[in-house]
C-alpha cells in the first residue's frame, strides 16, 4: 500500500508537469484545456489502479482499469521526453526574442501548440503500435554452436521463456497463449527463466494455471527472478511453481540423459534474491563433473560473470526485456552486461531472451516480445 501511495504522489506531479506543458504552455482554450486535464487525472487514477493491481487490488476486476492505466505509463514517458525538448525549443525562442529586443510570446505559442500537437500524435500511435506488439510474444529461433557438448544433444531443441510478469495487466489467458505456443515447437527441454508474476499468491496464482500445460521428454524446470521477491515470502512462489509441475531448480543441480550422454542442468536464484534464497552457483555445482557440459539457467545475464568463473558452458537467461520501450535499450547495458540474443560472457556462451511479457506497461516499442528455441549444435 505505501509503495502504491507513494507512486500516486509522484505520478500526481508529473501529471501537474504536463498541465503546465500541455495546457498553460499551449495557452489553450479553456473547453479544450478542461478536456485534456480531464484525461490526464483520469489516466492519472487508471495508473495508480494499475500499480496496486495484484498486489493490494484483485486483478480479476482491477485489470480493466490497469490495462489503460499502465499503458498510460508509456505515454507519459515519450509525453515528458518530448515536453522537455519543446520547453527547451521554447526558452531558445524566448532568448531569441530577448536579443532582438521584440515580444515573440504569440509566436513561440503557436509553436508550442503546434509542437504538443504532433508529439500527441506521435506518442498516441507509437504507444497503440506498442500495445498490439507486446500482445504476441513471436517464437524466435537460434542455432548455437558448443564445443563440448555430448554428441547424443547435438540437435536438442530448447525452449525459453522467462518475463510472464502475470498479474497486472495479464491473466491466465495471457499465459495459455504462452504455453500453447512452446508446445507447439515440441521442444525436447523447456526453461522458464524466473520474473513470471507480479503480485502475491492469492491475488495472481489461480492465473498460472495454466503452466500445468507444459511438458517436454527432458523436464520443465523453472528459476526465480527478482519480481517473485517482491510481494511478500518468495518462497511461496517457488512452491506454487512446483505444484503445479515444473521442477524449481533452487540452487540445484540435475542429470539429463540422452541417448548414452549426459549434462548437468543447473538452476540458480535471481541475483537480488534476499535470504534465505540467496543465488549459491559453487553449492548449485556442488557434486558435478566440471568436465561435464554444464547448462546454467539463471535470470539475470549479470550472473553469467561468475558462471564463467566456474567453468559453465551455456546459461540462458531473461531480465532485461530487450529494454522493453525504446530508447531504454539503450540504458540496459549500464546495468547487465548483455541486453538480448547470444553472446559470450568470458568463457561462457549466454543467451538473454527478451522475455514474453512486460513489466509495468504492457507496451513493446522497439523489443518484441520472445519466445526462445535454441537448436543446441555440437561444434568442433
Amino acid at each position: 500500500m505505501m509503495r502504491m501511495a507513494v507512486f500516486a504522489v509522484v505520478l500526481g506531479l508529473v501529471t501537474f508537469w504536463l498541465h503546465r506543458r500541455l495546457v498553460v504552455a499551449s495557452d489553450l482554450r479553456r473547453g479544450t484545456g478542461r478536456v485534456v486535464d480531464a484525461v490526464l487525472v483520469l489516466f492519472w487514477a487508471a495508473a495508480v489502479v494499475g500499480i496496486g493491481s495484484g498486489e493490494v487490488l484483485d486483478p480479476a476486476w482491477a485489470r480493466y482499469v490497469a490495462y489503460p492505466g499502465l499503458s498510460w505509463l508509456a505515454v507519459l514517458l515519450y509525453l515528458v521526453l518530448g515536453s522537455v525538448l519543446i520547453a527547451l525549443l521554447a526558452g531558445l525562442m524566448r532568448l531569441g526574442a530577448a536579443a532582438a529586443r521584440r515580444d515573440g510570446t504569440d509566436a513561440r505559442r503557436t509553436t508550442v501548440r503546434r509542437a504538443n500537437t504532433v508529439l500527441v500524435l506521435g506518442t498516441v500511435a507509437a504507444v497503440g503500435y506498442g500495445v498490439v506488439d507486446a500482445a504476441s510474444p513471436e517464437v524466435t529461433r537460434t542455432e548455437v554452436g558448443l564445443p563440448g557438448l555430448p554428441a547424443s544433444f547435438d540437435g536438442m531443441r530448447v525452449a525459453v521463456v522467462s518475463d510472464l510478469h502475470v498479474g497486472p495487466a495479464r491473466g491466465d489467458r495471457f499465459v495459455a497463449g504462452v504455453v500453447d505456443e512452446i508446445m507447439a515447437q515440441s521442444p525436447d527441454l523447456i526453461l522458464v527463466a524466473g520474473d513470471l508474476i507480479d503480485g502475491t499468491t492469492e491475488l495472481v496464482g489461480p492465473a498460472l494455471a495454466p503452466l500445468s500445460g507444459l511438458e517436454a521428454p527432458l523436464g520443465v524446470f523453472v528459476t526465480s527472478g527478482n519480481h517473485e521477491f517482491y510481494a511478500g515470502d518468495g518462497g511461496q512462489w517457488l512452491d506454487l511453481f512446483d505444484s503445479l509441475g515444473p521442477t524449481v531448480l533452487r540452487n540445484e543441480s540435475v542429470q539429463l540423459r540422452r541417448g548414452s550422454d549426459t549434462i548437468d542442468l543447473v538452476g540458480i536464484e535471481d541475483l537480488t534474491a534476499p535470504e534465505p534464497y540467496q543465488p549459491d552457483l559453487p553449492a548449485a555445482l556442488s557434486g558435478t563433473d566440471r568436465d561435464d557440459f554444464q547448462l546454467l539457467v539463471a535470470h539475470q545475464p549479470k550472473q553469467a560473470l561468475e558462471a564463467s568463473d566456474l567453468g559453465v558452458d551455456l546459461q540462458v537467461s531473461g531480465h532485461t526485456h530487450g529494454g522493453q520501450i525504446w530508447p531504454i535499450p539503450y540504458l540496459v547495458p549500464l546495468q547487465q552486461p548483455t541486453v538480448q540474443g547470444l553472446d559470450t560472457i568470458g568463457n561462457t556462451t549466454i543467451y538473454t531472451t527478451r522475455g514474453a511479457g512486460a513489466w509495468g506497461p504492457p507496451v513493446r516499442i522497439g523489443a518484441p516480445p520472445e519466445i526462445t528455441m535454441l537448436e543446441l549444435r555440437t561444434a568442433a
